[in-house]
């Protein structure tokens, strides 16, 4: 079984708006629901679970049902940090996965995920257990000296952008959330899961990404996937 864990537990601070940013309708339509849509339509998905803010999941439900998205399993609530909310979706699914399930954890706001992108984790990860979506850095990263100068930098071809979605066998995604809560590793500041299964010890593989795939984090963020879906349109 392939299950989709999707992430809307965030109140969007920095977009600034009076809804927290997965709410915000695009189009008429709520930016989650357009990730969900992926999800519902893709093939290899059998499942999906949403962590969703505290006091919005019965909204969530009834635009699930508007939208179709019949694939909607659980509802769970989110946590006080990113780290939290997947640790509290991973809870919830463990009386109903085996070890061997994956598990595709992806942001709420990242609402143009292509189905090959979507494919290619899921597939990696069935070949070597994880799959994190990545592409090439094309900028020059240089490391401060101090505040006004540098004379280190770090090769772009050494480094990767990772993103989601990303893919864990269930088995190991439960023991790497229960490890990482219970000894403090892993899970503070800007950690996800990825950094935490690093963190842990684990190796991780690399499955294809897009540039259009971007998150939704701030005003520039929704006008450019505004104009992306007028494109289509």
């Amino acid at each position: 079984m392939n299950v989709a864990l999707i992430l809307a537990g965030g109140v969007g601070a920095r977009m600034n708006y009076e809804i927290p940013k997965q709410f915000i309708n695009v189009n008429g339509k709520p930016i989650l629901i357009y990730t969900l849509e992926v999800f519902q339509k893709h093939p290899s998905i059998d499942k999906i679970m949403v962590v969703c803010l505290d006091g919005w999941t019965d909204l969530l439900s009834k635009y699930a049902q508007q939208y179709g998205i019949a694939k909607l399993s659980w509802i769970v609530p989110g946590g006080n940090t990113g780290q939290e909310s997947i640790r509290n979706g991973v809870y919830n699914l463990k009386n109903y996965c085996k070890d061997d399930d994956i598990v595709i954890i992806h942001d709420g706001i990242r609402p143009m995920v292509d189905d090959a992108v979507l494919s290619d984790v899921i597939v990696t990860c069935q070949k070597y257990g994880n799959a994190v979506t990545s592409l090439p850095y094309n900028e020059q990263i240089f490391i401060k000296c101090d505040e006004y100068s540098t004379n280190k930098y770090i090769p772009r071809e050494t480094l990767r952008r990772v993103s989601t979605p990303q893919a864990y066998r269930f088995g190991k995604l439960l023991w790497a959330y229960e490890k990482a809560f219970s000894e403090k590793i892993g899970i503070y500041g800007s950690s996800y899961t990825n950094t935490m299964m690093v963190d842990l010890g684990e190796t991780l593989y690399f499955a294809i990404g897009s540039d259009k795939n971007i998150k939704i984090t701030t005003r520039d963020d929704l006008e450019l996937f505004k104009a992306f879906q007028n494109m289509q349109k």
